[in-house]
């Protein structure tokens, strides 16, 4: 059984910056995806950004809110994956969860093929 936690929540005013972190638990394959979710209230999830575990692969995927502010990267010896949140808007406001999947592919678009979740921590961007 794979457990995932999420840490580095919190306020923000609009502009600045979070790092997000998601620590791993038990076996994940070297061919899943790590990735990061997020939900705002009354709006479903939505993909963020995921990441290939394979070390050999420097594949991200990006949903478009987060392209050019936010960057994903792992580190496979801390089963570890970072979500670098820069130039932060109020619409960022939401709960972040850390997710597990077989493969990144459309991954992003379908929330519901995760295989694991984390908690979720929550982010709040002030005006």
């Amino acid at each position: 059984q794979v457990q995932l936690v999420e840490s580095g929540g919190g306020s923000v005013q609009a502009g600045g910056s979070l790092r997000l972190s998601c620590t791993a638990s038990g076996y994940i394959a070297s061919s899943a995806c790590m990735g990061w979710f997020r939900q705002a209230p009354g709006k479903e999830r939505e993909g963020v950004a995921a990441i290939k575990r394979d070390p050999d692969s420097g594949s991200t995927y990006y949903g478009d809110s987060a392209k050019g502010r936010f960057t994903i990267s792992r580190d496979n010896a801390k089963n570890t994956v970072y979500l670098q949140m820069n130039s932060l808007k109020p619409e960022d406001t939401a709960i972040y969860y850390c997710a597990v999947n077989q493969a990144c592919g459309q991954w992003l678009l379908h929330p519901q093929w995760s295989e694991y979740w984390g908690q979720g921590t929550q982010v709040t961007v002030s005006s």
